[in-house]
């Protein structure tokens, strides 16, 4: 056996309580004037970092969006200059550690990561942009969080239709990692054990949303879901859930959310041994199936439709997504893809 493992400089501070760290963690990076990152929804959370930061906060913008738009990245980096920043707390969703990324990727200051659903992007050195429509995205070690607080008590108010869509948004990190051209026996056990936890904690979140256990079971199957992510290539996924995020500005996790099951079926059949990671994960003989059906138990979406796309909109998907190769365990032709978006559009697999 071969393989290339290359495992990525992150501090992981996880537990109940443990945003109350947040100055330890800034003091050992050195910073002295913290500008704090969050989404409008967020401010209180916000303000109370802030508090917790004490005499090196600096500011707060609380003015992330999903798919974080360009024009909005530069004037949360002219937010940063303003008030003289040596560094950004994100504290949210991806929306929000995305703009912490933004602003990392051009301007180099350190950002601390505080994650508020189970997206993921905490993990990855990943940016995405989106201007005119198109969702740029690239990889750069210099946007990756130099700490990362998971704190399962910050996603208690996270609803739970949210926490659902959220929750499979990271489970698509995980399935593509398991597939992945540069995938190895250390990320697949990871992979596996995230999908498990993650799964298995997601109907608990749903039944019991103040449920401290499920909660940290979900967080921490997140972590792992996206340390995946962050160490393998994307493949047809998440290039086709960028497009329909970016260009047609549908919401991130309930598209992913909706597309797993179709991409899983249309992929699995080319990567056995991923398929079996899934099946025992899952504990299921049918993969996408199940991932369909329990998405749709949970209240999730069930289709593209249900989202707002029309096929109408397939020969702009089909022609961004044939633009640019990238990795796939499958040819991704413009019949097989126009058959996975007419399956996805209509809800096919679901009850």
């Amino acid at each position: 056996m071969t393989f290339t493992y290359e495992s990525l400089p992150m501090r992981v501070v996880f537990g109940i309580g443990s945003l109350r760290q947040l100055p330890e963690e800034t003091e050992r990076l050195g910073l002295r004037r913290v500008l704090v990152l969050a989404a409008p929804g967020r401010r209180a959370l916000a303000e109370q970092a802030a508090t917790l930061l004490g005499e090196v906060y600096a500011g707060l913008f609380t003015e992330a969006r999903t798919h974080v738009p360009a024009d909005l990245a530069e004037v949360a980096r002219a937010a940063a200059r303003e008030v003289g920043a040596d560094g950004c707390l994100a504290l949210g969703g991806g929306s929000t550690i995305g703009l912490g990324k933004a602003i990392a990727l051009t301007t180099g200051l350190p950002v601390i990561s505080v994650p508020t659903t189970y997206a993921g992007s905490e993990m990855t050195p990943v940016w995405g942009l989106t201007d005119n429509g198109r969702k740029r995205t690239g990889r750069d070690r210099a946007v990756l969080p130099r700490s990362v607080i998971y704190d399962p008590e910050l996603t208690l108010r996270l609803p739970v239709d949210t926490s659902v869509t959220s929750g499979f948004n990271a489970l698509a990190h995980a399935v593509e990692a398991l597939y992945a051209p540069d995938a190895s026996p250390i990320v697949s056990l990871m992979a596996e054990e995230g999908v498990r936890s993650l799964a298995a904690a997601l109907p608990v979140v749903a039944a019991d949303p103040s449920g401290m256990k499920a909660r940290t079971d979900a967080l921490r199957g997140a972590w792992l879901c996206g340390a995946c992510l962050g160490a393998t290539t994307m493949s047809l996924h998440h290039k086709l859930c960028h497009i329909l995020g970016g260009t047609f500005d549908l919401p991130h996790a309930a598209v992913h959310t909706v597309m797993l099951p179709y991409v899983a079926a249309f992929n699995l059949l080319a990567a056995p041994p991923a398929e079996q990671a899934l099946r025992r994960a899952l504990a299921t003989d049918d993969v996408p199936g199940h991932l369909a059906r329990a998405s749709a138990a949970l209240g999730a979406p069930r289709s593209l439709a249900e989202l707002g796309l029309t096929e109408r909109d397939f020969d702009e998907i089909v022609a961004q997504a044939q633009n640019r190769p990238y990795a796939n365990p499958r040819p991704v032709t413009e019949q097989a893809l126009r058959s996975l978006l007419t399956e996805a559009l209509k809800g096919t697999l679901s009850p």
